[in-house]
């Protein structure tokens, strides 16, 4: 999918140039990559304290299922 976007050049310059890639295109979608990822371990590291914790779970017993 073709798509037009107005990006600094010396940012895009100088993400090719930390992150070893040949194209623009590798560091826009390395970049986009590690911004979803870290997105994502934000919704987990928010869920901390959040659920509750089963003091009797075996988590041996589980694994020999």
């Amino acid at each position: 999918m073709a798509t037009n976007l107005a990006l600094d050049d010396s940012l895009i310059a100088e993400a090719q140039k930390v992150g070893h890639h040949k194209t623009k295109k590798e560091a826009v979608t390395t970049a986009l990559k590690e911004y979803v990822s870290r997105k994502k371990q934000i919704e987990v590291i928010d869920l901390f304290g959040k659920i509750d914790f089963d003091k009797n779970y075996d988590y041996k017993k589980a694994r020999t299922r």
